[in-house]
């Protein structure tokens, strides 16, 4: 069956696992204290534009997510995160897990708001009794968000200096950054993420990796003994190799930005199928994934044809679902799926 249940349902891309099969027998130093390792963070280093960016590797999302968090706040404060942000919502209570709240803000389409973000910390800050409340110690977003949809410089820049007038980091998730950077609806660079940030990371697992994520500090503000804190939450590979031959890979001849623009090439067909036949749209994402509504009965006969991925219920007799889009997403994938559509309209 052909599945677009989300981004990373198969492996590794072609030259990732290249690299990896050419360099299995190598003997290397672990956690990370090897070459490709090393060659990797240069190379990603090279794409920010400082030399002496600080860049480690994690192994998935949730885990980079917990890591970074934890290690960022103190004891008494939390992180601010839209309410359907990763954080808030897929990540079965990991933050709260580490002993931080998430605390929730309202979103327009996934997005949070420079202006709600401020009047979330005045109301805090003006609240006689904040000293006996968690203190808002960090912002999180995603770019792109939950529903596909991207932040514009404009807006990354009016969030961040807020998170500079309140002195709390900003904190961009980067899962999918891969195609937030090759949408063909945005004006946000890497290097903007890189200035406009004060942590962010570079998703590896839904871009062509088999698991991997890079951190980046973007302020030379990584916490002390970072990677004694990494070590403590059970985060650190020894196989370190496995992470910086990938990374070193995926950005080496523009291979990371590839397979960005492979994914929105595939979804912007995705898109046109859907419009042909007529399907509504929950949002029409500019990135990967694609959200439709489909009648429920629609929706069963079309899960029986392809791999699609329930997102929320709409009413009681309709459904969003979210179809991704991936660097392993070929024509004949979306040709199947407009046969599929076409025998259940």
């Amino acid at each position: 069956m052909v599945s677009f249940e989300s981004d990373y349902i198969a492996g590794a891309h072609p030259e990732v696992l290249k690299r990896l099969c050419d360099t299995n027998m190598e003997s290397l130093s672990g956690y990370g204290a090897d070459f490709y390792t090393d060659s990797a963070k240069k190379k990603i280093a090279s794409a920010l534009g400082d030399p002496d960016a600080q860049i480690i590797f994690l192994t998935g999302g949730t885990q980079t997510n917990a890591v970074v968090i934890s290690s960022m706040l103190h004891d008494w404060e939390g992180v601010v995160a839209a309410s359907t942000g990763h954080i808030s919502v897929h990540e079965a209570g990991a933050i709260e897990h580490s002993g931080h709240k998430v605390l929730a803000l309202e979103h327009c389409n996934g997005k949070i708001s420079a202006s709600s973000l401020e009047r979330m910390m005045e109301d805090f800050h003006n609240d006689g009794n904040h000293e006996h409340m968690v203190f808002p110690g960090m912002a999180y977003i995603s770019h792109p968000t939950e529903y596909g949809s991207l932040y514009s410089k404009k807006e990354l820049y009016e969030i961040y200096s807020v998170c500079v007038k309140y002195s709390i980091p900003l904190f961009i998730d980067g899962a999918r950054l891969a195609y937030a950077l090759m949408s063909r609806k945005t004006d946000v660079t890497l290097r903007d993420i890189y200035e406009l940030s004060d942590v962010f990371y570079i998703g590896g697992t839904k871009a062509g990796a088999l698991c991997g994520e890079a951190v980046v500090f973007s302020k030379h503000n990584m916490p002390k003994h970072f990677i004694t804190c990494v070590k403590r939450r059970g985060a650190l590979l020894a196989k370190g190799r496995l992470l910086g031959v990938q990374f070193d890979a995926l950005f080496t001849d523009d291979l990371y930005f590839r397979i960005g623009a492979h994914g929105i090439d595939m979804a912007e067909r995705m898109k046109s199928i859907f419009h042909k036949y007529g399907l509504r749209f929950a949002f029409e994402s500019p990135t990967n994934q694609q959200f439709i509504i489909l009648e429920n009965s629609l929706m069963e006969r079309l899960s029986e044809k392809i791999g699609i991925s329930f997102w929320e219920k709409h009413d009681d007799f309709h459904t969003v679902l979210r179809l991704a889009t991936s660097w392993s997403t070929s024509e004949s994938d979306l040709e199947y799926l407009e046969k599929a559509i076409s025998s259940i309209s």
